[in-house]
């Protein structure tokens, strides 16, 4: 008789996940320096997860915001005024350069025009195999593993990169994967440690030191994208084309102009860095939960068997694996990869009564508003059925992809391949948490797990 968890009757409470314990009141410049070099999560106040908004100075005057309408006004109605901040852009420029993440006005408007149909519906979906083929792939690995465990955070990344890959450059022997990734890898590890420039505001020509050292790798990973793209143009587009092909043909429909060959590859890099590090982040945390969350766990095993047996889901499979989509949204409001957000005010503003000076600090706290308590019941819980119903759900308190023009333009291929992979592990495996190796939110760049997510994974007949 084939071995398949069955689903509890009852849904008591989940245990409470790991979360960082935030501080009590805001902390001065140097204090918050060092913190923000080892962990971004530890500056939120905890009374901003219970308040609208927070306010201070730590070298400038700057402005948590987790009140719905506020974040609204920011992301939508005034969104000139409040354009990616300083320490963003100084973070990112040197890497992925002034792409569809880091530029602004104009220029962000004909790239953002000339991308959007490479992530229509038709086209993610068409790419719903690659995703498919990862997952399967990633299940074969675990199996070669046998009884010992595993790390699945560390697995996800490479089932994402193994996807970002193929959907970027398939099929072409000069990408060279690994260069890439350990030069993606080698730059987020010093890039992504706030420096003290960063935080006073200092201008781009100023040197910091961190990614200086870094320059090698940032030049050898540019390299490996332009030839790349040089070659593509030279071969020509695949039969079935990929993100290359699609960025390739791509044209602002306004003004018909195409990117060039540095634009194409800011904005590959960019798409390979988010494309993969986000979704496996999604995944890893997903795992975790259910690893702590046999009952949810339970639940979703039945219904992906029930979808798709013990074999491979893709995007035929969506509509039938609704709780594991609800697995997904509440795994990105209780751990969402970009969990701070950040902006420059332009222009004199007031945002939940308060004054807004050109020239502050505006914190979009995601990983706060997420769990505020003013929005959600039980916010520290786990609790997927909350998603049941998302038109319940206000728009601006549940942002882990952002919102308005300049919303995540690959949030729909995020999502897709979450629940793709997820399916297919949940529905093959009971995976259960080895004692003492829970992991800790840390934030650098993007929300990891620090110490990785090590589970055991017991093959079900």
């Amino acid at each position: 008789m084939p071995h398949i968890l069955q689903p509890a009757n009852a849904s008591p409470p989940a245990p409470l996940p790991v979360h960082v314990p935030l501080v009590r009141e805001p902390w001065g410049m140097l204090r918050s320096l060092k913190a923000a070099r080892e962990n971004l999560l530890t500056i939120l106040p905890e009374i901003a997860t219970r308040q609208p908004m927070v306010s201070g100075r730590t070298g400038r005057r700057w402005h948590m915001v987790m009140e719905p309408e506020a974040l609204r006004r920011v992301l939508l109605e005034r969104i000139e005024d409040y354009p990616k901040s300083l320490v963003t852009k100084n973070l990112l420029r040197p890497a992925i350069g002034d792409s569809l993440f880091i530029a602004e006005g104009a220029h962000w408007r004909w790239q953002r025009r000339a991308a959007a149909p490479v992530f229509s519906h038709r086209n993610v979906t068409n790419l719903a195999p690659v995703m498919s083929a990862a997952a399967e792939a990633a299940c074969a690995r675990i199996d070669a593993a046998g009884q010992r465990a595993v790390n699945m955070a560390d697995e996800m990344v490479r089932a994402t990169f193994d996807v970002i890959s193929d959907v970027t450059f398939s099929g072409d022997d000069g990408f060279d994967r690994a260069a890439i990734h350990r030069a993606i890898d080698a730059y987020i590890a010093e890039a992504g440690r706030v420096s003290l420039m960063d935080m006073l505001g200092m201008p781009d020509w100023v040197p910091r030191p961190a990614r200086v050292l870094k320059g090698q790798a940032l030049k050898q990973m540019k390299g490996v994208a332009d030839d790349a793209i040089n070659g593509r143009r030279r071969t020509g587009p695949r039969s079935t084309p990929d993100l290359l092909d699609l960025l390739l043909a791509g044209e602002d429909p306004e003004t018909q102009r195409q990117m060039h060959t540095a634009e194409l590859r800011d904005n590959l890099l960019t798409f390979i860095v988010a494309g993969h590090e986000t979704t496996a982040l999604t995944l890893g945390w997903a795992l975790y939960l259910m690893g702590f969350d046999q009952q949810a766990q339970a639940r979703a095993h039945a219904e992906a068997r029930a979808a798709i047996g013990s074999g491979v889901a893709g995007a035929e499979h969506l509509p039938q694996l609704p709780y594991v989509r609800q697995i997904v949204d509440e795994t990105l409001r209780l751990y969402p990869p970009a969990a701070i957000l950040s902006r420059t005010a332009q222009a004199p503003d007031t945002l939940c009564g308060r004054d807004i000076r050109r020239g502050d600090t505006v914190m979009l706290p995601i990983y706060a508003l997420h769990r505020n308590h003013l929005l959600w019941d039980d916010p520290n819980q786990f609790r997927p059925e909350r998603f049941a119903d998302s038109k319940a759900i206000n728009r601006y308190a549940y942002l882990p992809f952002g919102d308005g023009p300049r919303i995540c333009i690959g949030a729909s291929f995020a999502v897709q391949e979450a629940v793709i992979i997820l399916a297919t592990l949940l529905a093959r495996y009971r995976f259960t948490p080895i004692a003492g190796r829970a992991p800790k939110p840390v934030m650098i760049l993007t929300l990891r797990p620090d110490g990785g997510v090590w589970l055991q994974a017991e093959k079900l007949d």
